[in-house]
C-alpha cells in the first residue's frame, strides 16, 4: 500500500514508529505488571532448563495468541453458532469458555446470515477457531509458569470498545474490528510460482478497495442489523460479512509463517516441539479461511468493492493476461503453488511463505502487520493503543533469540 511506504519506509522506522511513537506513553503507564525488558527474566535462569531466548519466544506467542483469542471472541459472539439460526447449530456445538466464563455466541443472527454466503458452516468454524486460540494461550501460560517463568496477561490494554450491538458485553477488549485496512497479499503470496517473499517477491491484493481506508468487519450496531421488507439483509451488512472472511485469512496466515519463522530459534526440544505442533494448527485455520473467502459475494458498498475474482481480470487494474489473471486470483486455487526455495537451483516446491524475517515471517513484522492493518487503533484517539509497544518489546526479544542448531 502506497500509505504504509510512506509512513513506514523500511522495517527498522517502522518499527520505531510503532514502539517509540505516540503508543509509547500509553505503554509506560498501562504495561504495569507485565514482563518489560532486561527484567522478564531476573532470578529465572537456575529455576529452568530454557534459555532466556527460548522464554523470549514462548513469552511472545503467549502475548500474540491473547491478542487473537481477544479478536476472535469478538467474531464468535457476532456469528457464531445460535439456536436462533438452526442451520448455524449442529449436534455437536463448540461451548466457549474463557477464565471460568461461559461466552455467548450468535447474537446477530442478520450478520450470520451475512457469513453462511461465505459457507454454511462459518458459525461453527469461528467457534473453532476461537476455541483453538484460547487454548493456544491457555497452554503457552501454563507451560511458562511450570519452567518458573513469568506469564503473560495484556488485559490491562483492554480498553477498545466493543461491538454495541444488544448482549455484547460491554467490557474494553485488546482488538478494534471496526475500523480495519485489510492487506490481502497473502491470497497471491501462495499462488505465484515465481515469487517468494523470502526472496523479496511483491504481490498484489485481492480486493485492493480493502487495503485502503477504514472497514468494519463486524456490526457496529444494531443499526447494521436492520432487514428489509422481504427480511434480506444490506448490502452494508454483507460487505461487513465478506470483510471479514478476507481478515479471517489476513490473521491466520501470519501464524502460519510465525511458529516456522522462530521454531528456527529454538535451542530445547520440547519448545521446538510446541511450535511444530501449535503452528500447523495455524495452518490448518488459514486453509480453511483462504477457501471460504473466495466464496466472498460480489458487491459494492460505497466506495469498497469485492471483485470478481473468476473474471480473469486483474482486479488491481493493469495488464496480464487472462490465463495469467487467472492464476494469481482465481477462487479455488487454495493450495499453496509450488514456488522457488531457499535456492533457486533447487527448483520449486510447496511450501509455507514466508519463513524467515527478511521475508516477513517474524514477530515484530507480525506486530507490525496488526497494527497496520487497524486492530490496535483506539477509537477514541485516533491512534494504537500502547499494547503496541509493548508487543514490540516482546516481538524483537523473540526474534533476537539466539539460535541454538
Amino acid at each position: 500500500m502506497k500509505k504504509d511506504e510512506t509512513v513506514f519506509s523500511g522495517r527498522k522506522n517502522r518499527r520505531s514508529f510503532l514502539k517509540n511513537g505516540v503508543v509509547a506513553a500509553g505503554a509506560m503507564t498501562a504495561g504495569a505488571g507485565l514482563l518489560s525488558g532486561s527484567s522478564t527474566f531476573a532470578d529465572s535462569d537456575d529455576r529452568v532448563n530454557l534459555t532466556k531466548g527460548d522464554i523470549a519466544i514462548l513469552t511472545f506467542l503467549a502475548a500474540l495468541e491473547q491478542v487473537e483469542a481477544d479478536l476472535w471472541i469478538q467474531y464468535a459472539e457476532l456469528g457464531g453458532p445460535t439456536p436462533a439460526v438452526p442451520s448455524s447449530f449442529g449436534l455437536s456445538p463448540i461451548d466457549l469458555v474463557q477464565n471460568g466464563k461461559k461466552i455467548v455466541t450468535g447474537l446477530a443472527p442478520a450478520y450470520i446470515t451475512g457469513l453462511q454466503v461465505l459457507d454454511t458452516d462459518m458459525p461453527q468454524y469461528i467457534a473453532d477457531n476461537t476455541d483453538d486460540e484460547i487454548s493456544h494461550h491457555r497452554f503457552l501460560n501454563n507451560y511458562l509458569a511450570s519452567k518458573g517463568a513469568r506469564t503473560v496477561d495484556l488485559s490491562s490494554f483492554a480498553i477498545i470498545p466493543p461491538s454495541r450491538v444488544s448482549g455484547v458485553p460491554q467490557n474494553g477488549r485488546l482488538t478494534n474490528l471496526k475500523q480495519l485496512t485489510v492487506d490481502t497479499k497473502w491470497w497471491t503470496r501462495y499462488r505465484s510460482a515465481t515469487q517468494n517473499p523470502d526472496f523479496g517477491g511483491t504481490f498484489q491484493n485481492a480486493v485492493p478497495d480493502l487495503a485502503k481506508g477504514q472497514h468494519p468487519a463486524i456490526p457496529e450496531s444494531d443499526d447494521d442489523l436492520t432487514l428489509d421488507k422481504n427480511g434480506n439483509i444490506s448490502t452494508h451488512l454483507q460487505a461487513i460479512a465478506n470483510t471479514a472472511g478476507f481478515h479471517f485469512g489476513f490473521i491466520e496466515q501470519g501464524g502460519s509463517s510465525l511458529y516456522p519463522t522462530l521454531a528456527q530459534k529454538v535451542t530445547n526440544a520440547e519448545v521446538l516441539r510446541i511450535l511444530l505442533s501449535i503452528g500447523p494448527s495455524e495452518t490448518m485455520h488459514f486453509q480453511v479461511w483462504h477457501d471460504k473467502a473466495g466464496n466472498a459475494q460480489i458487491l459494492t458498498d460505497g466506495a469498497l468493492s469485492f471483485p470478481d475474482l473468476n473474471s480473469g481480470n486483474n482486479p488491481n487494474g493493469g495488464g496480464g493476461t487472462q490465463q495469467e489473471n487467472a492464476d494469481s486470483f482465481q477462487t479455488n486455487l487454495i493450495m499453496p503453488e509450488p514456488t522457488f526455495f531457499l535456492h533457486k537451483g533447487l527448483g520449486p516446491v510447496s511450501i509455507i511463505r514466508p519463513t524467515s524475517e527478511a521475508g516477513g515471517g517474524g514477530a515484530v513484522s507480525a506486530v507490525v502487520g496488526f497494527a497496520e492493518d487497524g486492530l490496535f487503533l483506539d477509537p477514541a484517539t485516533g491512534q494504537n493503543t500502547g499494547i503496541v509497544a509493548k508487543l514490540m518489546g516482546l516481538a524483537e526479544a523473540a526474534d533476537d533469540a539466539r539460535r541454538g542448531f
